[in-house]
């Protein structure tokens, strides 16, 4: 968590403490400066000054509303308060990344800066640069502009921006900040195997300790940390549904199964024949092998934190080995290295998922049972799997009039 921010604290010479801050008031900026409390005596120490600095923003902002006035705060400050008290409940992903985007780039360039400073042709100025100069990738940029509306809109619930400001920000569609133009050959197309890869896929990872990872992508399409959080309990055999419930990740170096990103990511897949057939002798297998390898496993299993209420063996994850040992999203990358070197396919646990989408397209499935396989939070990500196949429909099509008589 970024630390506490000083701006508007000051020392004076006697060594007491002030604070000052800034306010719009119709129209016209006000700054407000104190250096006793509200009996008349001095701040004694950086902190007493502080504390009395945010109390009167508080009732300044309790009491703006009537008066038309707009308490002005910088980025840091916007941003601050949003990572003590706006950001509860998010995934620890969400919180990484936007720590990282905030230390890496934005902090340095815009920090300082009061919120109700900062131009929509700024920003999209920003965007342009990240794009088109420092070649970040499109997504990438894109993280940039959420973080940039996530600001914005903190800062007009805290009444830092008027609603004229934020509409103009973020809501006018002639106005608002947006992405700059994508490149003609940036790479937007759902990428996926084609059936001779997959059959050359099938034959690599079959026998190796990744086979499981691989069935899992192939008739499932998980995603890769729901490949490797998922539980033995989760796959019901007898109703051939597949539980997708958590996730595994590092957090702070640790491995730990945690909730899912989105509420629309919890879901139940059905499982292919194939897919059944094979985790059913997988399951059986195991527990063959569980008294004949009964003192390795109790040596090799790791203990780990499931959905931060209790600890479980990595014996009960799907994707362990015989001897006990844990498989993890890293576990893939041997694999990814080594097919690429084999056979000059450029191997990504989430083509998988690509592949598995864009083929149950390919088969009519409904638009909304397709959205709720996948986990998609919008039918606008799973829409792209139909226009993909429209891609491959037309050139068909093309195919089949330059051959007709």
């Amino acid at each position: 968590m970024p630390k506490i921010n000083d701006t508007g604290i000051y020392q004076l010479k006697n060594g007491y403490w002030g604070f000052r801050y800034v306010i719009v008031v119709n129209g016209q900026r006000v700054e407000r400066r104190r250096n006793v409390d509200e009996n008349g005596n001095p701040f004694k120490t950086k902190t007493s000054a502080s504390k009395a600095r945010q109390a009167m923003i508080e009732h300044e902002r309790n009491h703006s509303a009537s008066q038309n006035i707009i308490l002005r705060k910088t980025v840091t400050e916007v941003y601050n308060e949003y990572c003590e008290f706006g950001r509860a409940g998010k995934a620890y992903a969400t919180i990484k990344k936007q720590d990282s985007l905030w230390n890496n780039h934005i902090k340095a360039k815009f920090g300082k800066r009061y919120v109700d400073d900062i131009s929509v042709a700024e920003v999209n100025d920003y965007l342009t640069e990240l794009y088109y100069t420092e070649n970040r990738a499109y997504t990438y940029t894109e993280s940039f502009l959420k973080f940039f509306y996530l600001i914005f809109g903190q800062s007009y619930s805290r009444n830092y921006l008027s609603a004229e400001q934020y509409d103009k920000l973020c809501k006018n569609k002639d106005t608002k900040i947006h992405m700059p133009k994508m490149k003609i050959d940036e790479e937007t197309d759902i990428i996926t195997f084609s059936d001779d890869e997959m059959s050359v896929l099938s034959q690599y990872f079959t026998g190796t300790n990744a086979e499981t990872a691989f069935m899992l992508g192939k008739y499932c399409g998980l995603r890769i940390n729901e490949c490797y959080g998922l539980k033995w309990c989760n796959v019901d055999f007898k109703k051939g549904i597949i539980k997708i419930d958590r996730q595994m990740q590092y957090q702070d170096g640790v491995i730990k199964l945690v909730s899912l990103k989105t509420r629309n990511a919890r879901r139940e897949i059905v499982i292919a024949t194939p897919l059944k057939r094979y985790l059913k002798k997988v399951k059986q297998h195991r527990d063959e092998v569980a008294v004949l390898l009964e003192e390795q496993r109790e040596q090799n299993q790791t203990f780990l934190m499931d959905m931060g209420k209790s600890k479980i063996s990595s014996l009960e994850l799907v994707n362990s080995l015989d001897d006990g040992k844990i498989q993890t999203v890293n576990s893939m990358k041997y694999h990814t290295q080594k097919i690429k070197k084999l056979y000059g396919i450029t191997f990504k646990y989430h083509y998988l998922r690509h592949t598995y989408g864009t083929r149950l397209a390919m088969m009519n499935t409904p638009m909304h049972i397709l959205c709720n396989q996948m986990g998609h939070a919008s039918g606008n990500v799973t829409q792209k799997y139909y226009l993909g196949n429209s891609k491959q429909g037309l050139e068909l099509l093309k195919n089949n009039l330059n051959q007709m008589k």
